[in-house]
């Protein structure tokens, strides 16, 4: 039997891939600090679970595939309260950012064209953008340089008749970089030039640490047809399990042929669409003890990070990420050693390798991705265990 290309092509989750030793050591009875996933402990606000309790329709009935006005408007006040002013068509619900994505790239690429990433890149635009038979065309950051990658003439190096798009996170995942404005505005420059759009995954919007503003591409109106903002209430909410995102564009015509593809899968989940009315009509400052709860955490990382002999990292200004280099030759093979062969006090810590996050062969193999979504207590002790862990490979396998 046979079976697409584009998805034989394509590797599994490199997140994902090694739960089945997470799964052994705690069948073993090991305690494990998971630092792999960005799946936050803060809890969601419980305005969501009130919202859908008081649902009292009798019928679960599908919604508009924009989606429901309710959430739509929601919104378009938050983001008027940021000064990015969208009007209600600009604003298409989808199942997720994940489905924001696929939507978007089925959108504007054809086999064979090119979407330009800054690696290493958040892994499943992978499944986003090779799924609609396009191409990642690589923009190479290093560790050494805090995984910054705003410079014209590496951008624009990378530029040719294929390229539909340059797709950022920002602020980054897995780096946790944001971008300046100034580096927006080069960016935002040289899409006019080169006639392409910007994709931008602004899913940790808020998350942006040591007073600096929060920045959006949607700030840029000189760039308004340009401009593909990727939203959820996932990250910003602590909400994963309620696949809600967005796209929002300014572009009539991108509006036109997303509706086809909503309208194609019908509706997002209506009780998902009312929980998420009530997250954005909370006020602003629930973000402030928020985004102090997450700097904490960063510096509790980064600094015992920076303690490490050989570690490599600089630290990070948003998001809840942080990639640092190790002095190992292989990040897989020692998460394997430490979910499999170390233990202290009946404990270890589990992390992403950053290889498959990398679209160029061969680099990220001595990187791994801290998220750091615990607690500071369940932090410093997973970076103990780092260090340990750490400590006891390189003895094992210098000899």
């Amino acid at each position: 039997m046979k079976f697409s290309k584009k998805l034989e092509q394509m590797e599994h989750s490199p997140i994902r891939k090694f739960y089945k030793y997470a799964a052994e050591a705690e069948r073993k009875g090991k305690k494990i600090f998971y630092l792999n996933i960005g799946q936050p402990d803060i809890k969601t606000p419980k305005v969501y679970f009130d919202a859908i309790k008081h649902f009292n329709e009798e019928v679960l009935a599908y919604m508009p595939s924009q989606g429901i006005p309710e959430l739509i408007e929601a919104m378009r006040k938050y983001y008027e309260q940021h000064k990015i002013y969208y009007d209600s068509e600009d604003i298409i619900i989808t199942q997720g950012g994940s489905e924001a994505l696929t939507f978007t790239m089925l959108c504007i690429t054809n086999d064979g064209d090119e979407i330009i990433v800054p690696e290493p890149f958040y892994t499943n635009y992978n499944i986003f953008i090779k799924g609609t038979g396009a191409k990642i065309v690589p923009l190479t950051t290093k560790a050494e340089d805090g995984f910054h990658f705003a410079k014209r003439e590496d951008i624009e190096s990378k530029i040719t008749k294929r390229t539909r798009a340059i797709l950022l996170t920002n602020p980054g995942n897995p780096t946790g970089t944001v971008l300046s404005k100034n580096e927006m505005r080069m960016i935002a420059d040289i899409a006019k030039e080169h006639d392409l759009f910007i994709i931008s995954d602004e899913v940790y919007r808020e998350f942006v640490y040591d007073g600096s503003p929060m920045t959006s591409f949607g700030q840029l109106p000189d760039v308004k047809d340009r401009v593909i903002l990727i939203d959820s209430i996932s990250k910003r909410f602590s909400a994963c399990g309620a696949r809600i995102g967005a796209v929002i564009t300014r572009n009539k015509e991108l509006q036109n042929h997303l509706m086809k593809l909503c309208q194609g899968r019908l509706a997002s989940p209506t009780l998902d669409q009312v929980g998420a009315v009530a997250l954005y009509n909370l006020p602003s400052d629930y973000f402030d003890d928020v985004i102090k709860e997450y700097q904490k955490r960063r510096d509790v990382v980064y600094d015992y990070l920076s303690k490490i002999e050989g570690v490599v990292c600089q630290k990070p200004s948003g998001a809840f990420y942080l990639t640092a280099k190790l002095p190992v030759n292989d990040a897989e093979e020692f998460l394997i050693f430490m979910l499999t062969a170390f233990e202290d006090h009946g404990e270890t810590v589990m992390f992403a390798p950053v290889e498959g996050f990398y679209e160029t062969e061969g680099l990220g193999r001595d990187e791994i991705r801290i998220a750091y979504v615990l607690n500071t207590k369940d932090l410093t002790r997973a970076m103990e265990l780092l260090k340990f862990g750490l400590e006891k490979y390189l003895t094992l396998t210098t000899v």
